[in-house]
């Protein structure tokens, strides 16, 4: 038998949720080896986030499956008011089912989403919301400019023929197209060839300036739209984001980015930070290369490498497969 009313019954309001959500995708299953500094990322990456930007925005958090420790942090981050909306996921549903939740569950009518190891600069998300609100049939927009495969904004090309003023050229600068690059593991001798033989789009549309192209690691969409592609149905857990792309392009929608960097990749570290993509952009001479140890060397031979490396999966999907 009941007893008494139930008190909620008596309240009159209750808050709404901010029309935008940021919603972030956490993964951490240790803080070893390649793990070992992105808590620290993931620390960073959120304080970027919430440094200005330019429009107000509820947080969601959806954490992959990771370790304990980076559970206490998130729960604590939440307890203390700085996440409105945490999912811990007892495993690793893989970025596919991860989408599935998130942008199905969060709030927001626009959703600003991000991986977990992205540092941000001030105004990221009134300029993407900018873009986003001035073009029309939009899909998505990602807060950085850079050279994006072009069979996935097509049919932004199409349209921008006929309805904006379209240019080609090298419009991103070789210094904010190499930094990023090379925080995706590459060199800078093979980014020559690729920006020397490349392109950027450049759009205008009722006096707002875009690129075409965006990407899947840090976009802003309507909500709307993006369940237009749900669900997802990816069988592994990394390497087929892509299909975000394709099938917005296969729509007709478009794909577009802020026309300067208010995004960046740090990856698995604070190198980027710490000023080391900076310097391994510089070109050295022979007398002034730093010399490498012996040990250092051999890790690098490449069966020995292609061993190790082997032996690391291995032992990786032991644990965490």
């Amino acid at each position: 038998m009941r007893k008494g009313q139930n008190p909620a019954k008596f309240v009159k309001d209750v808050p709404r949720p901010e029309r935008i959500t940021v919603a972030l995708l956490n993964y951490i299953p240790f803080l070893s080896g390649f793990y070992a500094e992105t808590l620290n990322v993931l620390k960073v990456s959120l304080e970027s986030m919430r440094k200005d930007a330019g429009l107000p925005f509820d947080l969601m958090v959806f954490d992959n499956g990771s370790c304990a420790e980076v559970r206490d942090f998130l729960v604590k981050e939440k307890e203390e008011g700085r996440i409105q909306y945490l999912i811990l996921s007892e495993k690793n549903m893989g970025k596919g089912g991860a989408w599935n939740v998130m942008l199905a569950g969060a709030p927001g009518e626009i959703i600003a989403y991000t991986d977990s190891d992205v540092l941000f600069s001030p105004k990221w998300l009134s300029r993407s919301v900018e873009i986003l609100e001035t073009f029309p049939n939009i899909g998505m927009v990602t807060a950085r400019p850079f050279r994006t495969p072009p069979e996935f904004y097509t049919a932004t090309l199409d349209w921008a023929r006929e309805n904006a003023t379209l240019e080609e050229g090298q419009f991103i600068p070789w210094n904010t197209f190499l930094e990023f690059n090379l925080s995706l593991g590459q060199t800078e001798d093979e980014n020559k060839k690729v920006y020397a033989e490349t392109r950027d789009w450049r759009l205008v549309y009722k006096g707002v300036t875009a690129m075409a192209g965006a990407s899947h690691w840090q976009f802003t969409a309507y909500k709307s739209t993006l369940q237009q592609f749900l669900p997802f149905d990816m069988d592994k857990p990394m390497g087929q984001v892509r299909q975000l792309d394709k099938r917005m392009n296969d729509a007709g929608l478009l794909r577009l980015m802020v026309p300067d960097p208010l995004a960046m990749n740090m990856s698995n570290t604070l190198g980027y930070l710490r000023g080391e993509l900076k310097d391994a952009g510089k070109t050295s001479s022979p007398k002034g290369k730093k010399r490498v140890s012996f040990g250092k060397r051999m890790l690098e031979v490449g069966f020995i490498k292609k061993i190790l490396l082997a032996v690391y999966n291995k032992i990786f999907s032991w644990y965490y497969s």
